[in-house]
């Protein structure tokens, strides 16, 4: 299902015909580095962090990530969306990206899309956002987007 549409870029819901997509995205270095080790390493565990991730998300929350391709080839890129923690009182903005994706305007595209979105269909009261402190790119994508430094907060794993 298609939530999103930007002048160049598809966000619809994540699904388990994702998996191959995702086993690639979640094993990126930099996504290990940044993000987390999710612990997927097979098509199996791609199509569990789905179901029990995103998938479980859309059920529980009304929204979740997204699958991110480009609308002039179809080409997966990354995802991006929303997530809702119990450690946080806001949903919080999340996204990952392929590295051939970078620095092309696409994330900053799809962020601003999701707090729109957030905002206006929604209805959320507010939205925050995490990155490491060493995340110098996220951090300015974050910046451009309209969302501010506010503290830094320790997340448990």
């Amino acid at each position: 299902m298609v939530v999103l549409e930007t002048e160049r870029l598809r966000l619809r819901e994540l699904t388990e015909d994702d998996a191959p997509f995702m086993l690639v995205l979640l094993n990126e270095p930099s996504f290990l580095q940044y993000i987390g080790d999710k612990g997927v390493r097979t098509l199996e565990d791609a199509r569990a962090y789905l179901r029990d991730g995103p998938m479980a998300s859309y059920a529980e929350h009304g929204h979740g990530l997204y699958h991110v391709a480009l609308k002039a080839t179809g080409e997966s890129v990354g995802m991006c969306g929303l997530l809702k923690r119990a450690s946080l009182p806001f949903a919080d903005i999340g996204y990952a990206y392929l590295p051939a994706y970078w620095s092309s305007g696409y994330g900053l595209e799809a962020a601003r899309a999701v707090l729109s979105y957030a905002e206006r269909e929604l209805g959320l009261a507010g939205v925050v956002a995490i990155a490491s402190p060493d995340n110098v790119a996220s951090a300015r994508l974050l910046a451009r987007a309209g969302l501010s430094f506010d503290r830094l907060i320790s997340m448990s794993g």
